[in-house]
């Protein structure tokens, strides 16, 4: 059973497609490996993956070994930087080409699911972030009836829902909390993204979409709110071209000055480092660093009470 090595398991949930789930399983994946945390992500939206392409790895390519698929590594570990591993597995890697539409009907899409969940050889992993497509299909299905038979209520650690603020999202992503209470999913909490969008050229942070639907949301449906998360294009380059983000002095977003961000001296649009190393200069690095760190309290905390 590959998920045995697994501690925890959090799924990146929405009922609305485009509000951003794999740029937030990409950042928290980033934040918690930043905190010495083994990260692996599962990327089970099989016809549109993307984690790949934020990880620019769209041309690895996955290993077979004996008893299944070993997972495409994107950093090692490094003890010294206090930095945990990240490794990553998705259909994208199996496709020949990056254009290549994966036309399958539910029951091959059912299987796929339960191959990704059984076969890949994840080892020991602090935390597994599995990425999943839009609404509450065959996949959401497949891969719950697979997690609560297969993994430990310990290891089920629950679900991130991601919605944008707008009141048209909000209204499909409530579709996915009801999923959550219908098939047993705690949710660990509620991320509003695109809450703002981060000018390149000056220092505002303006609500061009609203804000507050998330929020709202999560208290109606007695849920955590994690936060709100701005459109940052800087984080559109560094995912597109390698480039470490910088910006105008005096920008503000989330009441922090990301001007510098945390680049040790390295010159802003150098492609120079690791993708962890790069993205500690985004503006959005310090609200994933809050809500990872909310996040971790929930799971470390049910894990200490189960102890």
């Amino acid at each position: 059973m590959s998920l045995e090595g697994v501690k925890h398991i959090i799924l990146i949930l929405s009922g609305k497609g485009g509000v951003g789930k794999s740029s937030v399983t990409t950042q928290l994946a980033l934040t918690l490996t930043q905190i010495n945390h083994s990260v692996g992500i599962l990327d089970i939206d099989l016809t549109g993956p993307s984690i790949p392409r934020l990880l620019n790895l769209e041309s690895a390519k996955v290993t077979q070994a004996p008893g299944g698929w070993i997972p495409v590594p994107v950093h090692a570990s490094s003890p010294t930087h206090h930095l945990g591993s990240l490794r990553c597995m998705s259909l994208g890697f199996l496709l020949h080409d990056r254009g290549d539409a994966v036309v399958w009907r539910g029951p091959k899409k059912t299987a796929m699911v339960r191959q990704f969940l059984s076969d890949v050889l994840w080892g020991s992993v602090d935390y597994l972030l599995i990425d999943t497509p839009p609404g509450t299909s065959d996949e959401h299905i497949s891969l719950v009836e697979t997690l609560l038979k297969n993994a430990s209520p310990a290891q089920m650690a629950g679900a991130v829902v991601v919605t944008t603020p707008q009141a048209v999202a909000t209204a499909d992503v409530r579709k996915e909390l009801n999923f959550c209470a219908k098939t047993g999913v705690r949710v660990l909490g509620v991320v509003e993204n695109m809450a703002g969008f981060v000018c390149p050229s000056c220092r505002e942070c303006t609500n061009v979409f609203g804000g507050g639907g998330g929020r709202v949301m999560a208290a109606e449906f007695g849920v955590p709110f994690l936060g709100s998360v701005p459109v940052d294009p800087q984080f559109g380059t560094l995912v597109e071209e390698g480039r470490r983000p910088g910006y105008p002095e005096g920008t503000m977003v989330g009441g922090e000055d990301v001007e510098k961000g945390d680049d040790g001296g390295v010159v802003a649009g150098s492609d120079e480092g690791l993708l962890v190393e790069k993205y500690r200069s985004c503006s959005l690095c310090h609200i994933f660093e809050g809500i990872t760190r909310d996040l971790v309290g929930m799971v470390d905390g049910d894990a200490n009470g189960a102890a």
